[in-house]
């Protein structure tokens, strides 16, 4: 454990992120690989929670733009994120890792009930939890979820996989110009507007000194790497 960065994190993974080459729901191979990823770094002892959106299923934003009530959307999008993390389970399982989901919309039959001190005994005893349904309430993003779970577990970081292997000036998939972050402020993010997390997720952060890293989720075992200090990321914290 000496050379590994953090006990305790969390890591933020969208639902597009599930999706692999597909423009809709679920491909199992991208989730399988993921899956495996998060089980390496369970085998290095760190204690492992999740946070998974809904994009790939539905998002309470787009529906509420095409005409729907803002809080019945979010609802529906809130149900996509617990789909998500059953399928995740599932690959976790396979993988050989044992999971716990809890939701904080209460379904029991599905999944435990949201409760703090039992999610930690889940990850003292070595078990991933998956936290679903984000924080149960409207008008608040998957990113704010992830950040309030990471503070109330009393994580060491908050990880956010995505697409490129950090944080850009811009998209690089669409400016070969655009350069990458090595580090940055709180206030960084916030005054240059960066897309990488909404506002209160970094506010939340910020307020709780909960360092945010952002690397490529795609990359095979990017994942340990970073719990080494090792491969390419965005480090977000304190100046």
């Amino acid at each position: 454990m000496t050379s590994l960065r953090y006990k305790r994190v969390l890591l933020k993974v969208s639902g597009e992120a599930l999706m692999g080459g597909s423009s809709y729901g679920l491909d199992g191979t991208t989730v399988n690989a993921i899956a495996e990823d998060i089980a390496a770094v369970t085998r290095l002892g760190i204690q492992v929670s999740l946070v998974i959106g809904g994009g790939n299923i539905f998002r309470g934003v787009s529906g509420a733009a095409a005409g729907m009530d803002r809080a019945q959307a979010d609802g529906m999008g809130m149900l996509a994120t617990v789909i998500n993390a059953l399928a995740m389970q599932n690959a976790l399982e396979k993988a050989g890792v044992p999971v716990r989901v809890q939701s904080a919309i209460p379904m029991a039959s599905l999944c435990e009930p949201f409760i703090r001190r039992r999610a930690e005994r889940h990850m003292e005893k070595g078990r991933v939890v998956i936290f679903a349904a984000g924080t149960g309430n409207p008008f608040f993003t998957t990113d704010t979820a992830a950040a309030l779970r990471a503070a109330e577990m009393g994580c060491d970081a908050l990880l956010k996989g995505t697409q490129v292997d950090g944080v850009y000036t811009a998209d690089p998939r669409k400016d070969p110009d655009a350069e990458r972050y090595e580090v940055l402020t709180y206030h960084d993010m916030l005054a240059r507007d960066l897309a990488v997390m909404d506002a209160a997720a970094i506010s939340l952060a910020r307020e709780n000194k909960l360092p945010i890293i952002v690397f490529d989720i795609h990359e095979p075992g990017a994942f340990t790497a970073v719990m080494k200090g090792e491969g390419k990321f965005t480090t977000v914290h304190e100046r």
